[in-house]
């Protein structure tokens, strides 16, 4: 630990899964400052989110609470008063300078309000009592069109307000209805948007302004949440070539036996890549613009993921789901204490940084966290940091080692959200009756998550059981 308290920059993606990285050679996706972070810190390649969707796990990792202490159950519900706020006493106790740009999905903006997850259009409300001093927030990119469209194609949040204000809102609108009309999943042509105004771009450029006019006589905390590779994968034409000239081929999904061509699997991941490659560019920028200030020695990086996305394995797409490419993330830090260790496979949560912030900062974590501080493993403590990691949606709870995980209370063959499928929040009662009913799951990480390997495995199975056993009744 420095003497000198580290400012912190967060970076954190929206719907990334863990392993398309540069540091895995099976994968052909471009992203070497990933790479840089990795090579003078560590790329702890096995993490895993509390929960699989943006809501809960952004809250679990503002409480440092596990996914059924939070009771933030799904996207559409309102977190309680009482919820934890790291970046409160970042801010009150550590007297940090708390700054962020981008979506801010957790909560609303005053106590008994409909969720407000745009913040406003200066992209400014709910500062004070989220605990920050400095913000350009925004709506996500699909809630900011849907907004506009349902006032009055008036906008509602501040990047709707700068495309409208740049004479382009009207056409980025009409282009996602499109994608909409054309397949969510599927549509890969590019936007029509330039390259200044892209989404990510612009809230990079945000957070840049709020770098320059942070104050010099305190430490500060910069979160930049940054939009892609979230659903629809819309990129610009100069992205739109990056895969494709010359073509990059990437493995096919896993298991997929949806009417879905080759071809059209292979566009959809050149997209993808090429999303993932922009979110390395921001990355980029932000820590060349920390060198800049002189502030790159004292400046430790996290860059993370709220949760990741299926891309059709297992003829799944987006996130909900307790398999690997929905659950895991990619985790990489680096600065000063962070031993320079390159990749390391223990079993991870991104819960884990919310006490990690505060020893950062100076402060002790408290009783109601879940959260285990990473601060003394990152320095090359040599102990396990954990046995055992936990994530949960609806009625499926799930425990996993680093190689073999346990589901409980999950149906392979019913899917999550959608009037159709079953609903992000079950009662606690019927949770309990699926998770009782249902059969437990246990798949072998090194094998697939197809195969259930209970009645083969049944020490592990028992193992893994009992540690979910004494997880949920915490």
């Amino acid at each position: 630990m420095p003497n000198k308290r580290p400012n912190i920059l967060f970076v954190l993606t929206d719907q990334q899964r863990p392993e398309w990285v540069e540091m895995n050679p099976d994968i052909p996706v471009r992203t070497p400052h990933l790479r840089q972070l990795a090579d003078r810190g560590i790329w702890l390649a096995n993490t895993i989110c509390p929960s699989p969707v943006c809501a809960p796990s952004r809250s679990c990792l503002v409480a440092g609470q596990e996914y059924d202490r939070t009771r933030v159950w799904g996207n559409d519900t309102y977190p309680p008063d009482d919820l934890p706020k790291y970046h409160l006493r970042l801010r009150d106790e550590a007297g940090y300078h708390v700054m962020a740009a981008g979506k801010h999905h957790t909560g609303n903006n005053q106590s008994g309000n409909p969720p407000q997850f745009h913040r406003g259009i200066d992209g400014r409300q709910g500062l004070e009592e989220w605990g920050f001093s400095d913000a350009i927030f925004n709506a996500g990119l699909n809630q900011a069109t849907i907004l506009m469209r349902r006032n009055g194609m008036v906008p509602q949040d501040s990047y709707m307000a700068f495309l409208q204000e740049r004479g382009l809102a009207q056409e980025h609108i009409a282009d996602y209805a499109r994608r909409n009309q054309e397949g969510v999943w599927t549509a890969t042509f590019s936007t029509t948007l330039p390259d200044d105004a892209y989404f990510d771009t612009w809230i990079t450029t945000n957070a840049l302004t709020l770098l320059d006019r942070a104050p010099n006589d305190k430490p500060w905390y910069l979160e930049v949440n940054l939009q892609n590779p979230h659903h629809p994968w819309d990129i610009t034409e100069s992205m739109h070539r990056w895969y494709r000239e010359p073509p990059v081929d990437f493995p096919p999904p896993l298991f997929n036996t949806e009417n879905i061509s080759p071809e059209t699997h292979q566009e959809v991941r050149r997209n993808w890549a090429a999303t993932v490659e922009h979110l390395d560019q921001c990355l980029g920028r932000l820590v060349e613009h920390v060198g800049e200030r002189g502030d790159l020695d004292n400046t430790v990086v996290v860059f993370t993921s709220d949760h990741g996305e299926m891309l059709g394995d297992y003829n799944q797409w987006q996130k909900l789901s307790p398999l690997q490419a929905s659950v895991g993330v990619p985790l990489v830090i680096a600065g000063p204490g962070v031993a320079a260790v390159g990749c390391d496979d223990a079993p991870m949560t991104t819960l884990d940084l919310t006490a990690s912030f505060l020893e950062w900062a100076g402060l002790m974590p408290g009783e109601n966290l879940d959260s285990r501080s990473l601060v003394g493993y990152l320095g090359g403590g040599g102990y396990r940091h954990r046995d055992m990691v936990f994530s949960g949606l609806s009625a499926w709870r799930m425990a996993c080692d680093g190689r073999f995980k346990l589901v409980r209370g999950y149906d392979p063959g019913k899917r999550i959200g959608g009037d159709t499928f079953e609903p992000m929040h079950i009662p606690p009662d019927e949770t309990k009756r699926l998770q009782r009913d249902r059969p437990q799951i246990l798949y072998d990480l090194e094998r697939n998550e197809r195969d259930d390997l209970s009645s083969a495995l049944p020490e592990v199975l028992h193992r893994l059981s009992t540690a979910l056993d004494e997880h949920l009744t915490l």
